[in-house]
């Protein structure tokens, strides 16, 4: 079994609609949207919910019994957390980090740490195949550990149905979720964009991949909206051995069928369309070794 992964340095590069592609090319695959902050491939691959799970995350300090009101808890809180009143402290639980130190300073033991529900997740089916996802309540986090979660899930679909492969579609950005979304997949497909802010996030997620020492191919999307900047994309992957696999031209096709739901790929007069099932060709045969 083999696992993809699509990921890009910043949101809006055409991440989502290149998964998308590959999972309706793909055979025998699992589908993961790990995109957990802002999922939205579901929109295009339309799944039926099989199983919704709630997902429990990380605790939060919660008032549970008599406070004295000492004040030793807003005293001792680095993130300014915890408000004293006249009657009783007020917690934020948007700025509480889970530290414990409150619980553990209480002379009452009026604070405890709850477990907190942060979401959900959900094991779906598509036309195409079995589909893993979920969502994350605005302001939550532990994005990580959900992405981690569904991940496993899709793992042992796929062995339990004999899938050979699963294609991820991750997160945009460097941060705890897209590490999890990379986490001992085989392969990492970058998608960039020539513009100054698409070249300089592409070499930090570049260089996430380096780091975990991940083969990674590189697609240019609307490569001809600025041939310099596509030129300094290919210049830099040339000089740190990373493999062009594609570069796909702006079409106005593409949002014209993701604004009714469609898989790019399934527009034959779609010349973006066509180049992503030539770069999908060049994939499957790395997949084949």
């Amino acid at each position: 079994m083999k696992q993809i992964t699509v990921i890009s340095g910043k949101g809006g590069t055409g991440k989502t609609t290149l998964a998308s592609s590959f999972i309706k090319l793909a055979k025998g695959q699992v589908a993961v949207d790990c995109d957990v902050d802002a999922a939205n491939l579901y929109i295009l691959l339309d799944p039926y919910k099989k199983i919704t799970e709630k997902f429990i995350g990380s605790s939060k300090a919660e008032v549970v019994g008599n406070c004295i009101n000492c004040g030793k808890c807003e005293e001792l809180c680095r993130f300014d957390a915890i408000s004293d009143s006249l009657t009783d402290i007020k917690i934020d639980k948007l700025k509480c980090e889970s530290c414990g130190v409150c619980e553990y300073i209480c002379p009452t033991e009026a604070i405890k740490l709850k477990p907190e529900e942060q979401g959900e997740f959900y094991i779906s089916e598509t036309a195409i195949g079995p589909f893993i996802h979920a969502r994350l309540n605005p302001g939550a986090e532990n994005s990580g550990l959900l992405v981690t979660k569904i991940r496993n899930i899709a793992e042992d679909i796929a062995y339990r149905e004999n899938k050979n492969l699963i294609i991820i579609d991750g997160a945009p950005g460097i941060g705890c979720a897209i590490i999890a979304s990379l986490n001992g997949v085989d392969y990492a497909v970058i998608v960039t964009e020539p513009t100054l802010s698409g070249i300089s996030d592409f070499k930090k997620i570049f260089e996430v991949t380096k780091f975990f020492n991940i083969k990674s191919f590189v697609c240019i999307n609307k490569f001809d909206i600025n041939l310099n900047n596509t030129n300094e994309l290919e210049k830099f992957c040339s000089e740190n051995n990373a493999e062009v696999i594609g570069k796909i031209p702006y079409d106005e096709k593409v949002p014209e069928n993701l604004s009714n739901k469609k898989i790019i790929v399934d527009d034959m007069s779609s010349e973006a369309g066509k180049e992503i099932k030539r770069i999908w060709e060049k994939l499957e045969g790395y997949l084949l070794t």
